[in-house]
């Protein structure tokens, strides 16, 4: 069963019935669900599949390569692997043209950074495989990767014979909370909002972390298990996850750990202080790849230059490791205590805060203004001798003249606005006003886990109070 995915799903379904040669360039993070959705769609039509090998030298992916042509071919009359790839397509197009197949040829590359290493020849191969065979066919060629910067630049920007041959693309994103309700629905679990929240905030929308989310189990429960127990998934999973996709990782995680530090975020000069990198071109690669691969977002400054921006560490499960799993190796008891600390409840806002930010759109139509044109930026004033600062991390402004200053507070029953924290909350406002010098009216939109307990403080500084079913909306 498939969850979600619908638009994803009509393009691999318009592709594969169009009356010309297709190639659909599919990217995503690792663990998103791009091979099963692709199986899942094809699965009746593949005439060709080969993944490949993480680390692998040429020769072992020419192996597999040949090892997955007599699988498919069992008549073959190869007997030994290609000596190019080159030699591996000529050997491809060679037994396709034996189907004598009405309905369109489907071949399915997976993971193609990890063949196509550099001077391996496999793209020079591929461009031959287009250009010369498969655009004259009825084809359809899936190409499959999860470092999505590599694709970007090596697949939809090949400055050789592959340039602009996709014909179609897919940015496969980690599940929604409702798609994550859905599909632990579709296991037969059935945890409320708020669990199932405390496990994104966790696990992001990943499938393959979600699976192992048992029922009858609490979150923390759940987190406990797959997280901090001795065979968990996710214990050591932070390990091999950016090696897995970058080549020399270390930058990588260098800026992920600078992040986690500062979950509100940093500039691009800030981060590459904080995580100690020289600034240089190898640097603004690594930003881009953990950009175009979902690890990290940026939130353009509200008013100012797009420099200044704000960049975030928006994948939940790194951001959970490098708090807590990397410098506690608990047993399920240690981590019962550990999620009834301070340290976890400081924790949880910055999560939920994440969380929010992810599900804009929901917020803009709990808030009416799906049909309203916006902008979505953050705001943030440093604080100087005589008066603090202050940071505002999802500023909605709005077309109809009005501004919406979201802040978002995760507790676990209705939140009651203290005396003490309205006036900070107008002391943000009125820096907002001061700052941007903007003419639109302002309201506080308020998102917290059970809504809010109205009171004096709360009456006429909360413009919009949402509960956190609202981000649960399809």
């Amino acid at each position: 069963m498939i969850i979600g995915r619908i638009a994803e799903i009509s393009i691999l379904n318009e592709a594969l019935h169009s009356p010309e040669a297709e190639m659909i360039s599919v990217i995503g993070r690792r663990r998103v669900g791009k091979t099963f959705l692709i199986r899942e769609i094809y699965k009746d039509h593949i005439d060709f599949e080969v993944s490949g090998i993480q680390d692998a030298p040429g020769n072992e992916q020419l192996r597999n390569f040949y090892q997955r042509l007599k699988e498919f071919f069992p008549d073959t009359t190869l007997t030994e692997p290609p000596k190019d790839w080159l030699d591996a397509f000529f050997a491809l197009t060679e037994h396709l043209d034996k189907k004598n197949k009405k309905e369109k040829l489907v071949i399915f590359f997976d993971e193609v950074p990890w063949m196509a290493t550099h001077k391996s020849g496999f793209l020079r191969g591929l461009s031959y495989f287009w250009n010369s065979w498969a655009v004259r066919k009825n084809t359809l060629v899936v190409l499959c990767g999860s470092a999505a910067s590599w694709m970007i630049n090596k697949i939809l920007r090949h400055k050789g014979g592959l340039h602009n041959r996709v014909t179609r693309r897919i940015r496969l994103k980690p599940f929604t909370l409702a798609e994550t309700k859905e599909y632990l629905a579709s296991r037969s679990v059935f945890p409320d909002h708020y669990q199932i929240l405390q496990l994104y905030m966790v696990m992001g929308g990943i499938p393959h972390y979600l699976k192992e989310v048992k029922n009858g189990l609490s979150a923390a429960q759940n987190i406990s298990r797959i997280c901090f127990e001795e065979d968990g998934l996710l214990r050591d999973e932070f390990l091999s996850l950016y090696p897995s996709l970058f080549q020399h990782a270390d930058y990588h995680t260098s800026i992920i750990r600078a992040l986690a530090d500062k979950p509100t975020g940093l500039t691009r000069s800030e981060l590459i202080k904080a995580a100690k990198l020289p600034d240089g071109g190898r640097v603004s690669q690594v930003f881009s790849e953990l950009y175009e691969s979902g690890f990290i977002t940026d939130y353009p400054p509200f008013g100012k230059k797009r420099k200044e921006k704000l960049y975030r560490l928006t994948d939940e499960y790194s951001l959970f490791y490098l708090r807590f799993i990397e410098k506690n190796k608990l047993n399920q008891d240690s981590w019962m205590a550990l999620s009834q600390t301070q340290a976890y409840k400081i924790w949880c806002g910055y999560a939920f805060e994440s969380v929010c930010l992810r599900h804009v759109s929901q917020i803009k139509k709990a808030l009416g203004i799906s049909g309203v044109y916006t902008s979505v930026s953050s705001f943030y004033k440093k604080g100087t001798g005589e008066e603090a600062g202050t940071q505002i991390d999802l500023v909605i402004d709005r077309n109809d003249h009005i501004i919406n200053l979201i802040e978002t507070k995760f507790h676990n029953v209705e939140f009651t606005i203290s005396k003490e924290y309205a006036q900070k909350l107008r002391e943000k406002i009125r820096i907002f006003q001061e700052t941007t010098q903007s003419k639109k009216q302002v309201f506080l939109t308020m998102v917290t886990t059970f809504g809010l307990h109205a009171n004096k403080h709360s009456v006429g500084l909360v413009s919009s109070d949402l509960g956190m079913d609202v981000l649960f909306e399809g």
